[in-house]
């Protein structure tokens, strides 16, 4: 038997005929974009109106000596004065922080016309004490290179006198060897060093004993 092979070659011709034209590149510059309209600066700036000054109130304060200390204050906030102190006017150091146990020993300034900005201190003691005769001992001043005579000052008066950075002890001379806590309640019976001694950073001794006692 003639067996005829027939072999059929499929050629399959892949003719990928590329057109290749002259190829654009893209420019490395992007176009320039027109700025933004900007306006105009004004040639002349208006000038801010400055705030017209107000002129300060005056009233008259009262005179307040030996009215309660919260009495005084109500009725200096009546009479349009809001900026009110106090200080103790026997020099202890002591706070006003209860007003309606302390009485107004002086006044400054002294009653009349004054600005309404002014400020009111008021000198005080408590209501069972007596003001000072010799008047107000005010604040206590600072210290210098020289020990102070602090005899007979609250204790609290003394630290207060001393520079902040003294290193400071109290002992109890009465013998009872009490804490000394409250130090406006305590009066200086001596110091080591004694007044006029040269301050140089010495630790400062103060004796004290409770006021209305002997030292």
């Amino acid at each position: 038997m003639h067996i005829t092979r027939t072999t059929t070659a499929v050629v399959l011709l892949l003719a990928a005929l590329t057109a290749c034209g002259p190829t654009a590149e893209a420019g490395t510059d992007a176009k320039p974009t027109a700025p933004a309209y900007k306006a105009p600066a004004n040639s002349a700036s208006t000038p801010t109106p400055e705030p017209s000054a107000t002129a300060t109130a005056s009233a008259v304060l009262p005179d307040m000596v030996g009215k309660g200390l919260q009495s005084a204050q109500d009725e200096a906030q009546e009479a349009g004065f809001y900026l009110l102190t106090s200080h103790d006017a026997l020099g202890r150091g002591r706070n006003q922080i209860l007003d309606r146990g302390w009485k107004v020993c002086a006044q400054t300034p002294v009653p009349g016309s004054h600005s309404t900005d002014t400020k009111i201190d008021f000198s005080t003691v408590k209501l069972e004490e007596t003001c000072p005769a010799g008047g107000d001992q005010g604040e206590p001043e600072k210290a210098g290179s020289t020990m102070p005579d602090l005899v007979g000052k609250a204790v609290k008066v003394a630290r207060q006198t001393l520079d902040s950075s003294t290193s400071i002890t109290v002992d109890d001379v009465s013998g009872q060897d009490r804490m000394v806590v409250v130090e406006s309640n305590w009066q200086v019976c001596s110091t080591d060093p004694a007044a006029g001694a040269k301050l140089n950073g010495q630790p400062v001794t103060i004796g004290a004993v409770k006021f209305g006692e002997s030292c």
